[in-house]
């Protein structure tokens, strides 16, 4: 079933707002209403991401915490700091890279 990327973006909007007011409304550090908000959110962004690229073969430039994590497993190392680790930088610019046109520089 294809979903349509505006109802979609509409829902990841909503999920947005629902965890922020989760977060703001916080009874305690484990409160479960800021949790079932993050994988509420993380669902809403996942069925958004594939819509996008489902209608319009585009994707949006976030990855999702545990995406992060699972591409670092796969390296065999088992290294717990891994995730501190993880340069931000190199990732933009090698986005910067693939986005401007052939001979001309990244901004």
């Amino acid at each position: 079933m294809t979903v349509d990327p505006r109802a979609a973006l509409d829902r990841l909007v909503a999920a947005l707002e629902a965890h922020y007011n989760a977060v703001a409304t916080r009874r305690s550090d484990d409160d479960p209403a800021v949790d079932d908000a993050y994988d509420v959110l993380a669902d809403a962004y996942e069925v958004y991401e594939d819509a996008l690229a489902t209608r319009f073969g585009e994707v949006t430039p976030f990855y999702l915490a545990e995406d992060l994590d699972d591409d670092e497993d796969d390296d065999g190392s088992d290294d717990d700091d891994d995730d501190l680790d993880y340069d931000f930088e190199d990732e933009l610019a090698d986005v910067d890279d693939a986005a401007a046109p052939a001979g001309e520089p990244a901004r």
